[in-house]
This record gives structure tokens, sequence and C-alpha cells, in this order.
């Protein structure tokens, strides 16, 4: 076995379908705010598209993906952010974001060459350290603290561990805190990454999410596009979560050696999927309607566990809650295990690694009307 594999603890989403299993097998009613893995319906238009091009003859996919497929996502970058990249070198699909994510510090880090660290911010998605850890590296998990509204700062680090770092992964809108930043934060990121020859990557899987009245989350293409990869995918902005379909977009160098390295996995998606995210990345209304059913959730869900005592750290954007567990005698663990009695599936803070303590997240994924109902049963 790899001893990466026994040194990782179990996968956060794992346990929590074990959770799940325990609330059915009970006959109670389950309000599953655990796993981002949205309930609205897709979109009749990506299942039509799908189904349209499927072959009659099968065949192996392309990893470099098909040109209707980057030409969409350029013309996304290109509506969305002001942001032009060449199809052709600037963007390479992937099978949404997750795979990418881990096997990026397979293709880009190199332990031997005394530039063996994976930075990352903590609480935060457990992929980035997973994939570093695959990939014979090292990590350096930087703990977010609310003083700093749980951002990253590149150049708060001790320039020995700069020095050091190969990747640095950043994520805003932020899983699982909800924080979200500015292009002057992603413009001093890159600067610093520019500096000392950090390849940067940008995880913005939520970039579509935001919320009425709020600015739209901006993207580091916007103030960068050497040394740097952004992550995107359908799963949350159109409702693919099954279909994996996203992108990787940033400096053709990177997209060149990125292509290169997973010709040899064999990662590329069925052609079919791909005409799926083709549609997904040229409709923006889509975008605009699921933005609208989350926001509805979040409105719900803040009023009322504030009534309960519960503080929400406010948010402009993003897919999640991130919630202070109530009083000062219980532990993240203990709290959510007492929400499960009650059929409330919620994600301890401990998940998402150090920092987490004390906090629990919340996904908005039931409906609204069970988003009422979850509130009604609440412990208290």
């Amino acid at each position: 076995m790899n001893p990466a594999l026994r040194a990782l603890k179990p996968y956060p989403m794992a346990q929590l379908e074990a959770r799940k299993a325990e609330v059915r097998k009970s006959g109670r009613p389950l309000f599953d705010f655990g796993t981002g893995d949205p309930v609205e319906p897709t979109a009749p238009f990506l299942i039509a598209a799908l189904r349209e091009a499927v072959p009659a003859i099968s065949q192996y996919p392309s990893v470099a993906g098909t040109p209707a497929l980057r030409s969409a996502v350029a013309g996304y970058l290109r509506r969305r952010f002001a942001v032009t990249v060449d199809p052709a070198t600037q963007v390479l699909p992937s099978a949404g974001s997750k795979e990418a994510i881990f096997h990026l510090a397979l293709a880009f880090l190199d332990p031997a060459s005394g530039r063996d660290l994976v930075v990352y911010g903590t609480p935060g998605y457990p992929v980035y350290q997973s994939g570093a850890l695959f990939a014979g590296g090292q990590v350096h998990p930087v703990v977010l603290d609310a003083a700093y509204q749980f951002r990253l700062e590149l150049d708060r680090l001790p320039r020995e561990v700069l020095e050091r770092t190969a990747i640095a992964w950043i994520n805003y809108p932020h899983n699982p805190t909800g924080a979200c930043v500015d292009r002057d934060y992603l413009r001093r990121q890159a600067d610093v990454a520019k500096r000392h020859g950090i390849l940067l990557a940008s995880d913005e899987c939520y970039q579509d999410l935001w919320f009425d009245g709020e600015s739209p989350p901006p993207s580091l293409l916007e103030v960068a596009t050497s040394g740097v990869l952004v992550f995107h995918s359908c799963s949350k902005r159109s409702g693919l979560t099954g279909y994996r379909t996203g992108f990787i977009a940033g400096d053709p160098a990177l997209i060149a050696g990125y292509r290169s390295w997973r010709v040899h996995m064999g990662v590329g998606s069925p052609a079919f999927v791909e005409a799926a995210g083709a549609a997904a990345w040229s409709n923006d209304d889509h975008a605009a309607e699921r933005r609208r059913a989350f926001a509805a959730k979040r409105d719900v869900l803040v009023p009322g566990l504030a009534k309960l005592g519960i503080a929400v750290l406010p948010t402009g954007a993003g897919l999640y809650l991130w919630a202070k567990v109530p009083g000062n005698n219980e532990s993240s663990d203990a709290y959510c295990a007492r929400l499960l009695d009650a059929g409330i599936i919620a994600s301890p803070g401990g998940f998402f690694g150090d920092g987490g303590a004390g906090w629990f997240r919340l996904a908005l994924v039931p409906t609204v009307n069970d988003c009422r109902q979850a509130l009604a049963v609440w412990p208290r």
C-alpha cells in the first residue's frame, strides 16, 4: 500500500455517507446539509445536449478535449471575467475539478528539487493535501484566521517556506467558510508567487454562486496569466456533479506540460459529456437560476439559525454556511452527533483540518421547505 494512503485521515465525505446511512436505517426524516451535491434538477437543455452527442460508435476520448468545449470555456471566461484566453493553448478540459486538483502535484512537483512544499489554507478542501502527499511532496497547511477574513496571505509566510514551495493553493469563495476576496488580494498573491517562482493555483469552482446585492467573485486570471492555473467545474454552477466536467486554464506553458502528463493517465472525458459541458459554459441563464435557488435557502437558514443562538459567518458567495457551535462546552463533533439524532446531517469543522474546531459547515442543498422543517426540529 502506498504509505500516503495510510497517512491520510478517512475522507470526510465518505464519513458523511456513513452518517446518512444511520439516519436512513432509523426511518427518521433526513435533512442533508453535509455533502455539497445540489438537488435542483439538471437543466433539460444540458441533458439533451448529452443525449444528442452520444455516438453510434464508442471511441477513446481526447485528453485535449473537443474544440467546441475549449471554445465555450474561452467564451465563458470572456463574458464572466473579461479575460481573453487562447482555447487551443490555455484551456484543458477535466473530469470536474477534483481530479485535476489532485493530479496537479503529480505533474508539477519534484520532491528531489528542493521545492517539495505544497501550501494551502486550513480549514480547507482536503484534496490539496492528499494530492501533494501522493506526489511525494510535503505539505504546509496555513491555519486561516478570522482576523484576516480567512485569507491565505503568502507574504506572511517565512522566506524559507516560500523558497521551498512548488505550489500554493488559494480558494475563494472559500470552502468551507464562504470567505471572499477582491482583485487586490489576488494581485498580491500573484506577485508573491512570481517573486518566489511558485505555481499559484486557484480553485474557482464557486465563482458563479454569489448572492443578490454582492459583487461577483473575481478570477485569478483577471490579474495574472503567467505562472498561474485556475480550476473550474460545472458541478455547482450547472448541477452536473455526476457528469464530471470542468476545466483548467492559464499559463500556456503550464497547460502544455499538464496536457502531456495527462496523456499518460488517460483522463479524457467522453465527448458526449464534453458536449453537455460546452452547452453549460455557453449559457449563463441556468447558472443565475441556480444562484437564486441557493440564495433562497440561505435567506431561510441564516435568520432561522440566529433565532436558535447560532452565529453564521457572513458571506457573499458560495454553497456553504460556516456556523459557530453554540455555547462553549461542546465540540463540533459532539454537536454534529447531536444534530444527527434529529436527522440533520452537518459537517464538523474538524473535517476540514486545523482551524475548524468549534465550527460546523452546512451545504445549501436541501429544499427551502426542508430547510424550514430542519429548523423546526433543530436541537437547542
